[in-house]
């Protein structure tokens, strides 16, 4: 990992020294499941059960993202998923604060945009 790549994902928030951390110091490793998260289909999935408001399906798919962003260190994505989670636990249709609802799908889809952007430039960046 290049200190470009690093700064940029520190700048937006993860959490890349802890990270490294749980993954016994192994960039390498690290690395290999990091450039996999644009490739997993929870946020899709999440974004289209949104649309169909199947909130059961929301929160399984945003529960699922939460756990990969915890392990990936991607916290701004692994903070929204938590507050998405936790107002969907449990809760029946009707007692869902959809406003808080929409508010906390913002800043998901605003974090996990960010990146899957910076992902797929270093991707790009690293095949040429």
């Amino acid at each position: 990992m290049d200190e470009k790549f690093r700064k940029q994902m520190e700048e937006n928030g993860a959490d890349v020294a802890a990270t490294l951390k749980r993954f016994m110091g192994n960039e390498k490793i690290y690395m290999k499941f990091l450039m996999k998260f644009p490739e997993d289909k929870n946020y899709d999935a999440i974004m289209e059960n949104m649309k169909k408001q199947d909130y059961d399906a929301v929160f399984n798919g945003v529960h699922t993202l939460k756990g990969v962003c915890a392990n990936l260190g991607l916290n701004p994505v692994y903070n929204a998923a938590s507050q998405i989670t936790e107002l969907l636990r449990n809760r029946e249709k009707q007692q869902i604060d959809i406003d808080k609802l929409n508010e906390c799908m913002t800043r998901l889809q605003e974090a996990y945009e960010r990146f899957r952007e910076i992902l797929d430039s270093y991707k790009s960046a690293e095949m040429n």
